[in-house]
């Protein structure tokens, strides 16, 4: 009995050990968050080079912001979508799956590769590095040309029977302009990788052998077989074949293979997946920045999508919103100078200058661009070149020298020499249209606002200043 409540005690102790180790910071609606989920934000945020760094206590309500807004997501079941939970894994596995091989298991797979690849060429004899001197037949040759081609083979192999320089003749004369500035030289070759007559010719010679003109469908050929030999060794191939591994993606198989072999020698059912999960586990425990930067991927996830919900989309789709806020808060966005609502552009002919301000005259602004659309450019014939916009001066050069009277040069556009500009000129906003990016931009951190008060009071925030004192300040 003695035993087992001593033993109770060394697991409470051990407990109160683990929660000295990473204390609780702080409390979001009863849920506790741990100094070191805090510092790791923290940290990451005010790293060197960030520019506007902030203090510990400055910091506090951004991070209180992001987990309430996290918060929100869990209540409303975002975590329990499909799209959300395969690209949460797919992160999390692409975490972990490296670690379940090591640096030897794809040394492994490279000597495997290797030796697959020796064996076949091996096999087949070996390779043969040559040298040649093509003179090239085009496929559709008249006789005179197959003769002339002859002859002019016969020729050269005539000099190298009296010791010709063969790599000067190959420069020379050789019609494969690549290895002709090798002297004619070809790379390593095994059996099958050339055309089937000259494969059997060069596999045939000795080396240092040298071979009469014969015939293969790219014209006639003259070889000299510069050496021949096994496979290469291992350790001149072995970079490449690592190289390869990564390019064609070989370390993921690997990886299955090996979750796959432990899956069958566990029993009991277990998948790959049950083997990668407690893989995850076991790192998380060991390393607290894996942890949280896993942490970090499912609570980002969860952050984009109930803000695009609760704030960015619901606000860009609220049109009576914006014009009720920009109606609310007018005085705000009043211009330092004068504005010109509408288009500048540029005709192929003198006549459409006149067409295009009939044609949206009484059009609403919005509608503008549509119906010049189907007016005047809606065939394969452009008539008219049109930039529309709320512009202040320096935006455009047309709109520039024409509305506001600058001394611009206005560059020609080619094809379209008739220009205009059609439209008003404002002292302020006439509505939110006019500063619809500032209206929505402002719009949203309104509703942002409004959302983080109510979280804040659904779920209250309790600090523990003692902890928090402590942040980057402890062993």
């Amino acid at each position: 009995m003695k035993s087992k409540m001593l033993f109770a005690a060394m697991l409470l102790f051990a407990g109160v050990v683990h929660a000295q180790v990473d204390p609780t910071i702080m409390t979001i609606g009863g849920q506790p968050v741990t100094r070191s989920e805090f510092e790791y934000s923290y940290n990451k945020n005010n790293a060197e080079g960030v520019i506007d760094k902030k203090s510990v206590d400055e910091y506090v309500d951004l991070f209180v912001n992001y987990k309430l807004k996290v918060m929100a997501a869990e209540a409303a079941h975002l975590d329990t979508l499909s799209s959300f939970k395969q690209e949460f894994a797919t992160y999390r596995d692409q975490q972990i799956r490296p670690a379940m091989i090591t640096n030897a298991d794809v040394e492994a797979e490279a000597w495997r590769i290797y030796s697959q690849a020796q064996h076949r060429v091996d096999s087949m004899g070996g390779l043969v590095k040559p040298a040649h001197i093509l003179i090239g037949i085009p496929q559709k040759a008249s006789q005179a040309e197959q003769d002339a081609a002859k002859q002019r083979v016969d020729s050269i192999y005539n000099i190298l029977k009296k010791d010709g320089d063969f790599a000067e003749l190959a420069k020379k004369y050789s019609s494969d302009v690549a290895s002709a500035r090798n002297g004619g030289e070809l790379p390593w070759i095994e059996k099958g990788q050339t055309l089937k007559e000259f494969d059997e010719k060069i596999f045939s010679m000795k080396k240092g052998e040298l071979s009469k003109p014969f015939l293969t469908p790219a014209g006639y050929h003259i070889v000299i077989l510069k050496d021949k030999g096994k496979f290469f060794p291992y350790d001149s191939l072995r970079a490449d074949i690592l190289k390869f591994i990564d390019q064609r993606g070989l370390r993921d198989e690997i990886i299955n293979h090996r979750l796959d072999s432990l899956a069958k020698a566990a029993g009991n059912g277990k998948s790959p997946d049950d083997v990668l999960a407690e893989k995850r586990i076991e790192m998380e425990s060991k390393d607290a920045g894996l942890r949280n930067l896993i942490r970090e991927y499912h609570d980002g996830l969860l952050l984009y999508e109930i803000s695009n919900r609760e704030v960015w989309d619901k606000a860009a789709k609220d049109e009576a919103g914006i014009e009720s806020y920009f109606k609310k808060h007018k005085k705000r966005y009043k211009w330092d100078t004068p504005r010109f609502k509408g288009i500048a552009y540029y005709t192929k002919e003198a006549s459409d200058i006149k067409a295009v301000k009939e044609c949206i005259k009484n059009i609403p602004f919005d509608k503008w661009a549509e119906q010049l659309r189907k007016a005047f450019n809606n065939d394969s014939i452009l008539r008219i070149r049109v930039e529309k916009g709320v512009f202040k001066i320096g935006d455009n050069a047309l709109v520039d020298r024409e509305v506001f009277k600058k001394d611009t040069v206005v560059a020609e556009m080619k094809g379209y020499p008739y220009t205009a500009v059609y439209g008003e000129k404002l002292k302020t906003p006439k509505d939110y249209n006019d500063v619809r990016g500032l209206v929505l931009s402002d719009y949203q951190e309104e509703l942002e606002k409004l959302w983080l008060e109510k979280l804040r009071k659904k779920y209250p925030v309790v600090i523990v200043k003692e902890v928090l004192a402590t942040v980057n300040k402890h062993e």
